[in-house]
């Protein structure tokens, strides 16, 4: 595991914590104690009938804390007011991860709204807000997002996003950028060089939860992640990467960068302390209305086409055999065999797949790009035959990456056969949108490209009942403003067992 140690992570998940701290050790806590332990907030995820994940992590008003491992308090209640507390204990919040705290609570009443809070270090974190998945469900509101660069626009969209109540915040990726673009104009600024290390990956995320409209909606909802490519390197692909780096150096990169996002993230502690490294695949759902598969398509994927040996990048391209090869792979063998057991056992009305990259074939003027599903052509054809079991009722594709909204329908077998799944592209939450050269005309190249607009950031909501889901694109006219206003772009309708999105 590397530089995510096993045994911190052990620590964090079983809840062991300096329970007989001596008295002066204590004196000397409370006196270097910071003002603002809680700056970063506080955040739930994957949200089952009897628990969730609970996240927080310490610091020094959002600067690291100087200080051994602190005991955390942590309290969740039915109520606001915490008069009917329901679950309470402690855990370490070690410096081998950062300070941070992860809790995986269980043992409660399922589709129930509950409140949650830390202590430590004399100071009380503010309160989150959570839910239990339900057992049953008639009803649920998923907002998704994708790719926000914190230099290049305001997050704006979470304020839009937390008035609609969602029951689940979905995030794809690109939750944050290691890099900067000089191209581009700024809103405000990184604190530090492109991240290498781990030091580097906690303060790009550390200043990420600087931001007041993305902490309150951690606060208010919880959240399903999973990450793309700039969480550690743009474009990397298992150990292949830009420059080129030996993959020893480029693993010890990965592997800081991987730390950094537990540490920052409601992420379950028990996917993180595995023999054979963190895991980020899973399977959650909402009642018997929702499955949610969490797909991770850059840890195990073979590097893009036709590239140099060793070598990551997103290029377009024609006539490469490589690009049709039956042999790579985008999941890697292990997680296509798990979503396949997933998908052939799926019991519920909607399969809502949750992954990085556009999956729909796309032609750019230049040929297919080889980061998208356009370039493991075999894996995409493997993935649509599980799409199409007859377990499966209702398949609907959720991706971001490209920063522009799509709405596609996906075939299996060529483009003669009828659809079989619909593909909801979100865009960028904040950063430069998909380039004019390469997409403006992708509805004219593409006929399964029902809809696309590559001009603005925003967020997709979706309202999901037993007849249909109902889609709301959901922009923002201005991404350099702090004060912007998301509104409806655009509306479509999926109704059950009929593949391809209607304009609502």
């Amino acid at each position: 595991m590397s530089l995510l140690s096993r045994r911190a992570v052990m620590v964090a998940s079983t809840g062991l914590f300096l329970a007989r701290a001596t008295a002066t050790q204590g004196l000397e806590i409370r006196r270097a104690a910071p003002a603002q332990p809680f700056a970063l907030g506080v955040a739930s995820g994957d949200p089952w009938t009897d628990g969730f994940v609970l996240w927080t992590r310490l610091s020094a008003g959002g600067a690291p804390l100087d200080a051994p491992a602190v005991p955390v308090a942590y309290e969740v209640a039915e109520d606001e007011a915490f008069r009917r507390i329901v679950r309470r204990g402690r855990r370490a919040a070690s410096p081998a991860l950062g300070h941070a705290v992860h809790v995986e609570v269980r043992g409660l009443r399922p589709g129930r709204t509950y409140w949650y809070r830390f202590h430590a270090l004399g100071a009380v974190s503010p309160v989150g807000r959570t839910a239990t998945a339900p057992e049953r469900a008639a009803r649920a509101k998923i907002a998704v997002s994708s790719c926000q660069h914190f230099e290049l626009g305001w997050f704006a969209a979470y304020r839009d996003m937390v008035a609609a109540q969602p029951d689940l915040i979905v995030q794809l990726g690109d939750y944050i950028y290691e890099n900067s673009y000089a191209q581009f104009p700024k809103v405000r600024r990184f604190d530090g060089p492109e991240p290498v290390d781990l030091e580097g990956y906690r303060r790009r995320h550390a200043i990420y939860k600087s931001d007041a409209d993305l902490r309150e909606a951690h606060r208010l909802a919880p959240w399903i992640v999973t990450w793309d490519d700039h969480e550690v390197e743009n474009d990397y692909a298992d150990l292949a990467n830009l420059k080129g780096q030996d993959p020893t150096v480029f693993a010890r990169r990965r592997a800081a960068a991987y730390q950094a996002y537990f540490e920052h993230l409601p992420v379950r502690p028990s996917l993180w302390a595995r023999p054979d490294g963190p895991r980020l695949y899973r399977h959650l759902a909402w009642g018997d209305l929702v499955s949610l598969p969490v797909l991770d398509g850059r840890q195990y994927r073979s590097a893009q086409a036709c590239n140099p040996p060793g070598q990551s990048g997103n290029r377009p391209r024609r006539d490469c055999p490589a690009l049709t090869a039956p042999d790579r792979t985008m999941l890697g063998a292990a997680q296509e065999a798990w979503l396949d057991g997933t998908l052939a056992s799926e019991r519920r009305l909607w399969t809502l797949l949750a992954q990085q990259t556009v999956v729909a074939p796309i032609e750019t003027p230049q040929g297919v790009m080889s980061d998208q599903w356009d370039g493991y052509a075999a894996a995409r054809e493997r993935l649509m035959r599980g799409l199409t079991r007859p377990s499966v009722r209702n398949a609907v594709v959720l991706s971001g990456d490209i920063h522009a909204f799509m709405v596609n329908d996906l075939r299996s077998g060529g483009p003669s056969t009828s659809p079989v799944a619909t593909e909801l592209v979100t865009t960028c939450l904040a950063a430069s949108h998909a380039p004019e050269a390469r997409y403006g005309g992708v509805r004219e190249r593409n006929a399964d490209v029902r809809f696309a607009d590559i001009r603005r950031s925003g967020y997709t909501l979706i309202e999901a009942t037993a007849a249909r889901l109902d889609v709301d694109l959901r922009a923002v006219a201005d991404q350099s403003d702090p004060g912007g206003v998301a509104q409806g772009l655009a509306r479509f309708v999926i109704e059950d067992q009929r593949p391809g999105a209607q304009a609502g």
